[in-house]
């Protein structure tokens, strides 16, 4: 989280640093007042993310947050409940913490707090399943840049202050804000800012059960 945390840091303080300027050029006008947006209420697949409240006051409010938020909603229900049937195949509790990765050539990794046998059959039959293998991969690349966008309209709607870097991920156009277009825009910012060139995104991600990250 601690990249996370740089970028909502560096949003704000790029805006601070640009109201300071705006407000020694040019004097303080009344600018309309925003419109407030109905409370979004989140689905029953899509339990990590809960917006509420209105969205943030420039760019933010083109995004398709309640679409974003089913796309990554479906993917996370079905790994979710995939891990809980193999828990349950192999004998394993319920409550078992256990957590699905992707390495860089694609593969399924599984850890958990369970024997070396079980573990790795859950790993050979996941790695079967390409169903399970897109999922992941989707939820890879998605649910971080969802978690972004989420936490920066929380602390604009805390703060009533908008985020440089939520706007750079805006298009003016609007069929450019898809969710794909957001995570391409997203995973460029954070290359540039750890200075990789991979599929940074995938590579830092798992899906957790029972535990979080």
């Amino acid at each position: 989280m601690s990249l996370l945390t740089s970028l909502i840091n560096a949003g704000a303080q790029l805006h601070q640093a640009a109201t300071r300027r705006d407000n020694a050029a040019e004097p303080v006008s009344a600018g309309k007042g925003s419109q407030p947006t109905p409370e979004v209420q989140p689905s029953q697949n899509d339990d990590r993310f809960t917006y509420s409240g209105s969205q943030a006051k420039t760019g933010a409010g083109k995004l398709s947050v309640t679409e974003y938020r089913q796309q990554v909603g479906q993917d996370i229900a079905f790994v979710r409940e995939t891990l809980r049937h193999k828990l349950a195949e192999y004998g394993m509790q319920p409550t078992t913490q256990i957590a699905a990765a992707r390495t860089a050539t694609g593969e399924v990794t599984i850890q958990g707090r369970m024997p070396e046998q079980p573990r790795q059959r859950i790993e050979q039959d996941l790695n079967n399943s390409r169903e399970f293998r897109d999922a992941l991969r989707r939820l890879s690349v998605n649910e971080p840049t969802l978690a972004f966008v989420d936490t920066a309209l929380k602390l604009n709607q805390a703060y009533g202050t908008s985020n440089t870097v939520l706007d750079t991920l805006v298009s003016d156009n609007q069929q450019f804000n898809g969710l794909q277009d957001l995570v391409h825009r997203y995973d460029t910012i954070r290359r540039s800012l750890v200075g990789d060139g991979g599929d940074s995104l995938a590579r830092d991600y798992a899906f957790r059960l029972n535990a979080r990250a």
